[in-house]
């Protein structure tokens, strides 16, 4: 049985699609994920994985390349040489997966199963509909279950990846806690001055800081630590990154990709969490969360990339203190 596995959009999707992945991978001689480039990074962590196909689609990011048939002509003759026997294509609730079902179609793969709203004609085999309110990872879960992709007895379906490497390195002796500043988008971001107010409070109450980010946040990652927190900002790759939020007594995060890189390595979350998408789908899964944020804001639900209430209440209000009387609650609730 080789198998397909699609999710097409970004590094933390990819991550929560993992619990899926290994399940398809229970069944499977083979597995490919075929993702986006943003997604890339998350896939080549994924334990299950044997190859990662590339590819970006017109219908996904936030600024989608145009549809070109060489391109189109391109995936369809990468699919075919693949000879797959079944593919799970994994969505977001608010997404359709028939644009990739058709392609999958074309290229003559037998049998194809999605959580579709949407009447799928003879496009899907196996049609699922997620429950209501159902966390991504979970509904990915039960897209792969509809298909007969159960998971294995000794699988408790968290996230999980491949082992990361030693950080201590980076990150020095001792204790610490990581705050990772940046999002995706600037409506799920705490604002900087919030970040290095925390990292100063934190700093007081006797913890280490490690703050975290990538090539392009290393003004943000240097403002926010000033002289108090280690900067990692640009220094890590995706592996070296799990390696560091392993090691972590907390991460301290908004809902971006590193927060659900922290649950796939069991590290707890204090989650700054923008309504902007629901909570209950979107938070760090499977680990110890505390989120923080007025979940009832008035940009609730709206998936607004930019914040459209002046002055970002719904994250700003949250204060350094609120978050430090988080960390300190999630240390003494960790086993030992």
């Amino acid at each position: 049985m080789r198998s397909l596995v699609v999710r097409l959009d970004s590094f933390g999707d990819v991550l929560l699609a993992g619990p899926a992945v290994r399940a398809v991978a229970a069944h499977s001689t083979h597995v490919t994920l075929l993702c986006g480039p943003r997604g890339a990074d998350a896939a080549r962590l994924l334990p299950g994985v044997d190859e990662v196909l590339v590819w970006e689609a017109p219908w996904e990011g936030f600024d989608p390349p145009p549809v070109r048939p060489a391109d189109i002509d391109a995936l369809l003759g990468r699919l075919r040489a693949g000879a797959y026997d079944s593919a799970l294509v994994l969505t977001s609730f608010h997404q359709s997966p028939l644009p990739t079902a058709l392609l999958l179609r074309l290229a003559g793969i037998g049998r194809i199963g999605a959580d579709s709203t949407d009447h799928p004609g003879r496009l899907l085999d196996v049609r699922h509909r997620r429950l209501p309110g159902r966390h991504e990872a979970r509904a990915a879960l039960d897209t792969a279950a509809a298909m007969g992709f159960t998971p294995p007895p000794n699988d408790d379906g968290r996230l999980r990846v491949l082992p990361p490497p030693d950080t201590g390195g980076l990150t020095g002796h001792g204790p610490y806690v990581v705050l990772h500043p940046g999002a995706s988008a600037p409506a799920r971001a705490w604002s900087p001055h919030r970040c290095a107010e925390a990292v100063t409070l934190l700093a007081d109450a006797g913890h280490r800081v490690v703050v975290t980010g990538g090539p392009g946040e290393r003004d943000l990652t240097r403002r926010v630590s000033g002289d108090t927190a280690v900067d990692l900002g640009g220094r890590t790759s995706p592996r070296t990154l799990a390696g560091v939020l392993r090691l972590a007594d907390v991460v301290i995060s908004a809902n971006t990709g590193p927060a659900h890189l922290a649950a796939a390595v069991g590290t707890p979350v204090v989650s700054l969490f923008a309504p902007v998408v629901p909570a209950e789908r979107w938070a760090p899964y499977g680990v110890p969360v505390i989120l923080l944020g007025d979940q009832s804001a008035p940009c609730a639900d709206t998936r607004a990339l930019t914040c459209p209430v002046p002055g970002h209440p719904c994250l700003d209000e949250v204060t350094g203190q609120d978050v430090v009387r988080a960390v300190h609650k999630l240390i003494q609730e960790r086993p030992s």
